[in-house]
């Protein structure tokens, strides 16, 4: 009976890939619950490369990997951001690896690493070789997975605003839609919902605007 009863544990350890994980590796790591911001920092170097990777309350989530849809939208929105910014909005914009530290009331560490990032010029001291304080403006391109897509719709949507971050953009290709969202006190509203036809805008960076059709179509490499 015993055997019977632990048999689909057993079978829940497997490697997603077949056989069993390496454990005497696995082991040389904090568990699920208990990893420390050094420890989350000091993880690409025992790695050996940088991979993707959240920290939220003590926990690693793992990324998955971007598409190249999911890239190319990325890459344009560094484009058109990184151009106004440079024009109108000294400051910093940096895509997808970049640490976001984000505060936690459960005084566990905390961190984020959104697609696009920018930083105004006079908020420069928040800025660390290691991670960012924070940020001004922050975008996520949404995956399809259910659970990424409840990470970056509603789990970060609560974190960012927590983190007093101003302004949030969520590009959701499934949807064809772009959302904003403007911090009122300690939580977002929404600036816009912009569908097919329309143009996404913000308050943060007046005058900074981008057609959802172009969005799309360089999703398309088009």
């Amino acid at each position: 009976m015993a055997t019977n009863k632990t048999a689909p544990a057993r079978r829940r350890r497997l490697h997603p890939h077949g056989g069993r994980p390496t454990w005497e590796i696995a082991y040389l790591f904090p568990a699920q619950g208990n990893w420390t911001e050094q420890e989350y920092l000091d993880l690409e170097n025992q790695c050996g490369s940088h991979i993707r990777v959240e920290l939220f309350n003590g926990r690693l989530e793992v990324l998955p990997v971007p598409t190249q849809s999911h890239q190319l939208i990325i890459r344009f929105f560094m484009k058109v951001l990184e151009a106004f910014v440079e024009a109108h909005a000294p400051g910093m914009v940096l895509f997808s690896g970049v640490r976001v530290k984000i505060p936690s009331k459960r005084k566990k560490p905390q961190f984020r690493e959104p697609d696009v990032v920018y930083m105004k010029k006079e908020n420069s001291s928040r800025r660390h070789e290691a991670y960012w304080e924070g940020a001004d403006l922050v975008m996520e391109v949404v995956s399809g997975d259910p659970k990424d897509r409840e990470r970056d719709l509603v789990v970060k949507k609560r974190e960012y605003a927590a983190a007093g971050i101003p302004e949030y953009w969520i590009i959701d290709p499934d949807t064809a839609s772009i959302q904003v969202l403007s911090l009122a006190g300690t939580t977002y509203q929404i600036h816009g919902d912009f569908q097919h036809g329309a143009e996404a805008t913000s308050v943060l960076l007046p005058g900074f605007r981008v057609a959802v059709d172009a969005v799309l179509a360089a999703g398309q490499g088009n």
